[in-house]
């Protein structure tokens, strides 16, 4: 039970995560996309645990690699997929807590959101992802366990095209993505036509709405007809950054006596629980929570999209998306604003004054060890939208599988006992941080293949402590290390670790 990558995803980034993979296909005895997918979302034990005891690699000559579009497209496959499973069976045959997915008790996931039952703590965030019945559906049939759907206003809305930019990362996949893109264009008849179907279909799905007004009654007209048309829970967009003109979005998440006002005429309109999703655009999300649960919210919502520029055209001088030559401030999300996500879900766990709110998280979501980060932080239940823009709703599968896994090795059997553990580590301020003792880091010669990048690392931007030497092997300089651990970071080989040993300062 480690907890860690037992197999860097970069030894397969020449995978492109096919819709149907033809890899499993040709195989017949493995599923060997899913698997691949498993790996890519830091699932590999679980995935490890799913194989046959009999290794179908043996003697095999890999019609999984012959069948990869990889090796159409350009004579040449970069995907070492039969070593990948062969991998996995290695790490299959390591010491496990559980020997066999039979033994995994998948009814630690289940939550819930202000009482209301949830199936596990996975929903789709207000987007795109979450704006028709077919989509809902097709989410709900591959498990999640419900959508907050895209939010419904009563003024018309317009999108323009393109309406999307990002910057990419790993095979070519955004780490950050940036939307211009605004609320549901459908009436506000059509999507309560919506609820009715889903919640008919599938009544124990959660189904939460998101709704933004222009003014006072619209707040109050919208969370009504909402629950009278089946939406478990209202969530109020105090915080699309895309909507900030005429006071709307994150306008509203940025004045706490507006939250508190809205806040109140929702509640007063309705009698299901009522979350308020607020902006990061701020310094301190504390004052807008703690408006809200003035204004009687049930929950809070954290974090919507950051006001981003993602680049500019060297040639052209537009900032992207470029919309007939002009583009506007947008709303960023993935995997890059995960850090910033935790900063306000953590403030927010950590305040006394918002005790008994239920935390609802997003933002960078992408793999289950995200999900349990959120998890420990606070966050009651999980939002997810980029991901499934990047990889579709299957990510589900391995959400589901890797966080169900960690839970029963650690021994949960509810997503409340774990929630917040992490908050009594984490302080807002690092002056109370002991400052009198170093760790070292440990060096693998197995693994290194001196390179010397923790050298160089080292030199131009750390203590000068490391070494290069002629024979291409790194010397550390204990009296000039100071223990910041940036070799770790860079090296590309993970051949450095901490050494867990503090050397006590005199």
């Amino acid at each position: 039970m480690s907890f860690e990558k037992l197999i860097n995803r970069s030894d397969m980034l020449g995978c492109v995560l096919c819709q149907n993979p033809s890899c499993s296909e040709a195989c017949r005895k493995l599923d060997c996309g899913k698997l691949l997918r498993s790996i890519w979302f830091e699932n590999e034990e679980y995935a490890s645990l799913t194989l046959p005891e009999a290794n179908p690699c043996t003697d095999c000559q890999a019609p999984c690699e012959k069948a990869c579009v990889k090796n159409k497209a350009d004579g040449t496959n970069t995907v070492k997929i039969k070593n990948l499973i062969e991998r996995l069976y290695n790490v299959k045959t390591q010491s496990h807590d559980i020997e066999s997915v039979r033994d995994i008790d998948f009814s630690c996931l289940k939550t819930d959101i202000c009482g209301i039952p949830l199936e596990n703590p996975f929903l789709l965030s207000s987007s795109v992802v979450a704006s028709t019945y077919d989509m809902c559906a097709r989410a709900f049939e591959a498990g999640w366990a419900g959508a907050c759907f895209k939010t419904i206003c009563n003024f018309p809305i317009h999108e323009c095209s393109p309406r999307f930019s990002a910057l990419n990362g790993d095979n070519n996949s955004f780490i950050g993505f940036k939307n211009i893109e605004q609320l549901s264009d459908h009436s506000v008849e059509e999507n309560m036509q919506i609820f009715r179907q889903l919640k008919k279909n599938y009544p124990s799905k959660f189904i939460l709405a998101s709704i933004m007004g222009q003014n006072e009654e619209e707040w109050g007209t919208l969370a009504k007809k909402c629950q009278d048309a089946g939406a478990d829970a209202i969530e109020l967009n105090f915080s699309c950054p895309n909507m900030a003109e005429g006071g709307l979005g994150s306008d509203i998440g940025q004045v706490p006596e507006l939250v508190t006002r809205f806040t109140r005429i929702a509640k007063e309109a309705c009698t299901i629980p009522v979350i308020a999703k607020l902006t990061p655009n701020v310094a301190s999300m504390s004052p807008a929570a703690e408006a809200a649960k003035k204004g009687g919210a049930d929950g809070i919502a954290a974090i919507n999209t950051i006001k981003s520029i993602t680049g500019v055209n060297l040639h052209t001088y537009v900032s992207q998306p470029s919309v007939h030559g002009k583009s506007a401030l947008g709303g960023y999300s993935g995997a890059a604003v995960k850090p910033i996500a935790l900063r306000f879900i953590a403030e927010l766990g950590q305040n006394k004054e918002l005790a008994g709110l239920h935390i609802t998280g997003m933002g960078g979501i992408e793999n289950w060890t995200d999900a349990a980060e959120f998890i420990l932080l606070g966050s009651g239940s999980l939002q997810v939208t980029t991901s499934v823009m990047k990889y579709g709703y299957r990510i589900i599968d391995d959400l589901k599988s890797g966080l169900a896994l960690y839970m029963n090795q650690k021994g949960f059997t509810s997503i409340s006992q774990m929630t917040g553990l992490g908050l009594d580590s984490f302080h807002l301020s690092t002056d109370t941080l002991e400052r009198d003792s170093i760790i070292f880091p440990r060096f693998d010669t197995k693994k290194c293949i001196g390179c010397g990048r923790c050298a160089l690392s080292c030199a131009d931007g750390g203590h000068q402590a490391l070494e290069l030497t002629p024979e291409r092997k790194i010397r550390l300089n204990g009296k000039k290390c100071v223990g910041c651990h940036l070799c770790i970071l860079v090296c590309p080989q993970r051949a450095i670790s901490s050494s867990g040993k503090r050397l006590i300062l005199k």
